[in-house]
């Protein structure tokens, strides 16, 4: 399959975490991070049995995945912590601009373009009316305290955008580390919520969710994302990344029973243009 493919089921794997989440949101934050990272890493673990060299990487290699998912996921639970959740997430969904902007800094060789700036600004402007469009039906009330937590939610927005990058820059990995990387940062999600949060009992409603959500949006995306990274403009994948938060907030939109609204529909027109002129930019 082409980059796209991989970039396009990632990008749908991915719009069903919030309706996941918001399932499973009575689970203290670090436990449902740690057991879905973990889930996450299963499909992986025949492959390291049948050959070890599945998950041998260099150390900085390991380092670089730790930061992406431990860190990408500490920060934005962080930020909805102590952030408006709505404002949060949209600070968060920066990332993809910033693979656009930052990839003239961190791949060698690659040229930011006008068409790039436009389509970079343009779907910004579609994810930020998706998301607003939906703030009434999701944003959580009393659940922010404080401006500050916006830092957590644009450093989650670097660290996932540099770590998508930075995946171009270190010497190639078989796909199939990603499970480790998964299972490291799954471990240490689980390490915080010993340490910082109250232990629960869990449904077997939980677990089914919890399985869904790890074998999807925290497992198997992660593998086709990287899939697609190996193989793609990172410029037009992160171009792409935008359907992210429309697919998101229409899923929300269908679980909640809320009507379409005119903000969703532009919303629509704004991440179609920003993804066909991200995709019409040749490559450098």
């Amino acid at each position: 399959m082409s980059s796209t493919v991989y970039a396009l089921l990632a990008i749908a794997l991915w719009t069903t975490l919030a309706s996941l989440g918001t399932a499973l949101s009575h689970l203290p934050p670090f436990l449902l991070t740690g057991l879905a990272l973990i889930i996450g890493s299963v499909p992986s673990w025949p492959l390291v049995l049948r050959d070890r060299r599945a998950w041998k990487v260099p150390p900085g290699t390991l380092a670089l995945g730790i930061y992406g998912l431990f860190g990408y996921h500490f920060l934005l639970f962080i930020a909805l912590r102590y952030a408006p959740p709505v404002e949060a997430n949209l600070v968060n969904y920066l990332w993809p601009l910033l693979m656009v902007v930052l990839a003239p800094v961190v791949l060698p060789g690659v040229r930011l373009r006008p068409l790039h700036i436009v389509a970079g600004l343009l779907g910004f402007a579609g994810a930020a009316a998706a998301i607003l469009g939906a703030s009434g039906g999701t944003a959580q009330s009393g659940a922010g305290t404080g401006y500050w937590g916006f830092v957590p939610a644009l450093a989650s927005a670097f660290v996932w955008a540099s770590y998508s990058l930075g995946t171009k820059r270190v010497a190639a990995f078989p796909t199939s580390a990603i499970g480790l990387f998964g299972l490291v940062s799954g471990a240490l999600s689980l390490a915080c919520h010993v340490l910082l949060e109250p232990s629960v009992a869990l449904s077997g409603r939980d677990w089914l969710l919890l399985v869904l959500c790890g074998l999807g949006p925290l497992g198997t995306a992660f593998f086709v994302w990287d899939m697609a990274l190996k193989r793609g403009d990172a410029r037009q994948i992160g171009i792409l990344s935008y359907l992210t938060p429309l697919g998101s907030t229409a899923l929300l939109l269908l679980v909640t029973g809320r009507p379409l609204t005119w903000t969703i529909v532009l919303a629509a027109g704004l991440i179609i243009s920003a993804a066909l002129l991200g995709t019409r930019a040749r490559r450098d």
